[in-house]
């Protein structure tokens, strides 16, 4: 049995009662001395195979802690980082929450931000201008956002993007026809019921 503040190696198995009784057991992925916080894998809680769950413990408010399975041998290293991939990822992220941003600053309709949402998901070269969608320097989208509204030369992009904004439009229509069956669907039922 091992008391709290002693160290800890990554790998072993370890079980924590907190004060609060409740019973924590796990592998140790780390572990900070100054701090006394332990970083614990356990199985998932939504069961899924392949996920595990990770716990931080504070071990000042763990009445017990006992290693099951001491790991004495060195860990495998850790998985290697591509930080330049990281660093796009993030700036993509925050390229699109700042024109977000903007097209509710513009004042650009609910129905205007959907539909750059869609265009965005297939192409990626699409941003504001004012208050009109702008696709690949080629096209351009004037509220309130119809097929008839796409202008642009003639050619494989004004008809690409003309389908992407007719499409949206008739799953968009297609979802509030099923919401509306939805709810005469649950309007009959709670009428029945009564």
């Amino acid at each position: 049995m091992a008391a709290p503040g002693e160290y800890f190696s990554v790998g072993s198995q370890v079980s924590c009662r907190t004060c609060q009784e409740q019973r924590l057991q796990g592998e140790v992925v780390a572990f900070d001395y100054p701090s006394k916080m332990l970083a614990l894998k356990c199985p998932s809680s939504s069961g899924k195979p392949n996920h595990a769950d990770i716990l931080l413990v504070n071990l000042q408010y763990v009445s017990e802690v006992e290693i099951i399975n001491d790991r004495t041998e060195t860990p495998p290293p850790l998985a290697s980082l591509n930080v330049s991939k990281l660093a796009n990822k993030a700036r993509t992220e925050k390229e699109e929450k700042l024109s977000q941003a903007y097209a509710i600053s513009a004042g650009v309709s609910l129905e205007g931000q959907q539909l750059f949402q869609t265009i965005h998901k297939t192409i990626k070269d699409c941003k504001w201008q004012e208050k009109n969608i702008v696709v690949m320097e080629e096209v351009v989208i004037a509220p309130p956002y119809q097929v008839e509204n796409c202008k642009g030369k003639e050619g494989s992009a004004l008809s690409h993007v003309r389908k992407i904004v007719e499409k949206h439009f008739r799953d968009v229509e297609s979802q509030k026809v099923m919401q509306r069956s939805q709810a005469q669907q649950t309007q009959k039922e709670t009428t029945l019921s009564s």
